[in-house]
């Protein structure tokens, strides 16, 4: 990969997207991972206003302190950036008492990381308004397209996405070439909706290299009876994934009426 060249045409589209909808600048969620460091850099490349928003729910103090120093770095080498704490902490606490109970907690540990990420894109999108900004999405190629490894409607809710047309491994190679800090840089990525430690790979079963693999031979056309050992399992566990989170990746199903119904009798 052209790493500068790919930086340079990213940091041009964003800036012409925004200058042609004539929108100041760009607000983005920075959690302390690769992606939203990367991307936040990006957008602040184009010398726009770019807001970087923390929102801490019950957050690891290593994910927190991570998104602090990037946001400090960003702050010291580009004057157009500014930060914005908001601890949504005691937001989700209170939706969670005025949900009702359940008797097993566990059924609903997805449904809550999902509200995380709703929580925090409706946070995203009420400075986005008030500011007159686009909110930048974070999501990978593999991610997006993929495995859909995102939350509908949280941060899959964004107005555009910068590196959507990158693979993990490619997002690395820039936010080396940019300068990320290395805690980032080799943090193992987590998407940091449930509270603990656990990474995408203990989610997800597969490194994000491995996902990767398999996507390429998925586009070949090849299938489980191609693998055996690790790589079936792999190639399973991203055919799995692919297909019960298509949902995500097309546009929303419209039940369209036939003219004659529409008609009087």
């Amino acid at each position: 990969m052209q790493t500068e060249k790919v930086i340079e045409h990213i940091v041009n589209w964003l800036k012409h997207y925004a200058e042609n909808a004539q929108i100041k600048g760009f607000v983005i969620g920075v959690s302390g991972g690769i992606d939203s460091a990367v991307t936040s850099t990006l957008c602040a490349k184009t010398g726009l206003e770019v807001l970087c928003v923390e929102m801490p729910i019950h957050q690891g103090s290593n994910q927190v302190t991570r998104a602090d120093r990037h946001i400090d770095w960003l702050m010291e080498h580009f004057s157009n950036v500014k930060r914005q704490p908001v601890n949504l902490t005691p937001i989700f606490d209170s939706l969670l008492n005025a949900l009702p109970k359940v008797k097993n907690e566990e059924e609903r540990f997805m449904a809550l990381a999902n509200t995380r990420a709703r929580l925090r894109m409706t946070t995203l999108y009420y400075f986005a308004a008030l500011k007159g900004y686009l909110v930048a999405g974070t999501g990978n190629k593999v991610e997006d397209f993929g495995v859909g490894f995102y939350t509908k409607y949280g941060d899959g809710g964004v107005d555009l996405s910068p590196i959507a047309d990158l693979l993990k491994t490619e997002v690395y190679e820039i936010g080396k070439v940019l300068g990320i800090h290395r805690d980032i840089m080799e943090a193992p990525p987590t998407d940091g909706l449930w509270g603990d430690n656990r990474t995408d790979e203990d989610q997800i079963g597969a490194s994000y290299p491995e996902l990767e693999w398999a996507m390429k031979m998925d586009a070949e056309g090849k299938t489980e009876n191609h693998f055996s050992g690790r790589e079936k399992e792999v190639f399973t566990i991203y055919k799995t994934l692919n297909t019960a989170n298509k949902h995500k990746m097309i546009p929303i199903p419209v039940c369209e009426i036939p003219d004659s119904l529409k008609t009087a009798s």
